[in-house]
């Protein structure tokens, strides 16, 4: 059945993150200060891991690098496009409004931690080529198997950032969802090569989601959202006829 594997992913943020939040009560605030500061540190690694994987390819002459105007092109058209949108903005009052709604007013980092791991657990490569294969042929088993990294993902940060991680389940629950949807929908249009750069660029983002918990909120990671679009427009274009032919 389609969409089982979203329906279980969303399932372990939510049991995660609640087990998190009654570790939570145990532990010293700076515990949990040094402990979101850990998950800064791991999350740089897991992206900068995932971008350099499909940067660089191993040849009988040597290392290769590919894909850096790819990044540099989609980072920059993408934070263009978030910033004329004011994704992050937009993102934040979607967090102040559910905070509001859950009477968490005096959460002071409710907003980031939902922001966070709504971003961690959402633009990673597992998450993209997860929901595309669930949606071309119902197999969940990555999404299966990404549900487990975010239940201990989501379990960690609500303990150390509180119940704001455990509401990023309704941004997972749409973005998968819509990513199944869209591959049942033009499967035979998504090809290997545009699931690679989707997981390349979005690797890149996550290591920017890293640098901010471990130094500090200082990249608009929602601004660069658009990002993930333009490696998929790139792909498309290429496949016109007329623009094969094009010498470039």
């Amino acid at each position: 059945m389609i969409g089982v594997g979203t329906l279980i992913n969303t399932a372990a943020v939510i049991v995660g993150g609640l087990i998190g939040l009654l570790l939570k009560n145990g532990l010293k605030e700076d515990l949990q200060k040094s402990l979101q500061k850990a998950c800064g540190i791991a999350t740089i690694f897991i992206g900068a891991s995932g971008t350099l994987g499909k940067m660089f390819v191993i040849r009988d002459e040597g290392i290769e690098t590919k894909g850096s105007m790819l990044l540099i092109f989609s980072l920059v058209i993408g934070i263009a496009i978030g910033e004329l949108l004011r994704l992050e903005s937009r993102m934040d009052n979607l967090g102040e409004k559910i905070k509001r709604l859950v009477r968490r007013e005096n959460d002071n980092r409710f907003v980031d931690s939902f922001v966070n791991v709504s971003l961690i657990i959402c633009v990673g490569a597992m998450a993209i080529v997860g929901s595309i294969q669930d949606g071309m042929s119902g197999d969940y088993s990555m999404l299966a198997a990404k549900s487990i990294l975010d239940f201990v993902i989501v379990m960690v940060f609500a303990s150390s950032g509180g119940v704001g991680s455990v509401f990023a389940a309704v941004p997972l629950f749409l973005y998968q969802g819509a990513i199944t949807l869209a591959a049942a929908v033009g499967g035979s249009f998504i090809s290997e090569t545009i699931i690679n750069d989707l997981s390349f660029v979005g690797s890149a983002l996550i290591f920017c989601v890293g640098l901010n918990l471990a130094v500090g909120k200082k990249i608009p990671v929602g601004n660069l959202l658009p990002a993930l679009v333009v490696p998929v427009a790139y792909r498309l274009i290429l496949m016109i006829p007329w623009v094969q032919n094009i010498q470039f």
